[in-house]
């Protein structure tokens, strides 16, 4: 089996969750690859970029591949699974279901609007610790990957915390209620799940059958 952990939006292999589960993973002397989703190009970021990026991680020969992606990186982790039949299995923490439902609202309709016309905007890196401008393709191309396409039956784990103020665990609640290969686990905890790491590395042990 090929694990491979993808970061979330505006994040990187070095955010904190990312360094939670791969010293983890390490620790069981288990191989986790953490590709940087942002490619060195943050500013032309689709998440079509980031499922092509992902695929060819994937081994050549058909090596079945569990997926572990935070937010943004769990619904890019959503539509690999979609696409590629060697991704085998799916922990999603906090996955962005609805993304731009979410975060669109958030800006305004002026500022979309702006956004629009001017081409850019600047998002805050939390990876790079600094503004960066992000192009409105990104927009165009996230709006294709709707959960409503996401219908194979892959073995899913979904953990949410009740408090996500970023990406409400009602998205969560709505994906699993009428997908039965779901599981999704409600913690008391906000969108980035700092204060119960431990809970989810047990429940993900588990559930991927790790040593």
């Amino acid at each position: 089996m090929q694990y491979i952990y993808l970061h979330g939006f505006a994040s990187s292999p070095n955010s904190a969750k990312a360094r939670d589960i791969g010293d983890r993973f390490f620790k069981i002397q288990t191989k986790l690859k953490i590709p940087d989703l942002n490619a060195g190009d943050f500013s032309q970021l689709t998440i079509t970029r980031q499922i092509a990026q992902v695929a060819a991680e994937f081994s050549n020969d058909s090596t079945p591949v569990t997926l572990i992606g935070s937010s943004l990186g769990g619904l890019t982790a959503a539509h690999l699974g979609q696409q590629y039949l060697q991704v085998e299995r799916l922990v999603l923490l906090a996955p962005a279901f609805g993304f731009l439902s979410h975060w669109l609202p958030k800006l305004g309709y002026e500022e979309v609007q702006r956004w629009q016309h001017e081409k850019y905007i600047m998002v805050y890196h939390y990876g790079e610790e600094r503004s960066i401008p992000l192009s409105y393709d990104f927009v165009i191309d996230a709006a294709q990957y709707q959960e409503k396409f996401l219908q194979l039956s892959i073995p899913t784990l979904i953990l949410h915390g009740k408090k996500d103020e970023v990406i409400p665990i009602e998205a969560s609640r709505d994906f699993a209620r009428c997908r039965s290969w779901v599981e999704l686990v409600e913690l008391d905890s906000d969108h980035a799940l700092g204060d119960v790491m431990e809970n989810i590395w047990q429940v993900i042990r588990l559930f991927c059958q790790l040593p």
